[in-house]
C-alpha cells in the first residue's frame, strides 16, 4: 500500500539514524498515514482515503468538498 498523502504530498523521505556515538545508518521517515472514511455532502456519499495526519486537519479546516475539488484539478483519483 502506497505511503503517499494525496492532500499534502507527503511520502517517505531518507535520512539518518545517528548513535549515540554518532555512528550513521540509512533509515526511513514515513508520514502518519491513515485509513478514513469521509462523508461528501456534495457527492451524497462516503469517500474512502488514505491521508496523513496533516491532510486530515487540512479536510477540517477547508472541508472535504474543496480538498476533493483541489485533488481533482490535479489529476489524482479518489
Amino acid at each position: 500500500m502506497s505511503k503517499y498523502c494525496p492532500v499534502t504530498g507527503k511520502k517517505p523521505v531518507s535520512g539518518n539514524r545517528v548513535s549515540h556515538a554518532n555512528n550513521k545508518s540509512k533509515r526511513v521517515f514515513e508520514p502518519n498515514m491513515h485509513e478514513k472514511r469521509l462523508w461528501s455532502p456534495a457527492l451524497g456519499r462516503f469517500i474512502r482515503l488514505r491521508v496523513s495526519a496533516r491532510g486530515l486537519r487540512t479536510i477540517d479546516k477547508l472541508g472535504v468538498d474543496a480538498v476533493l475539488a483541489k485533488m481533482k484539478s490535479q489529476g489524482i483519483q479518489f
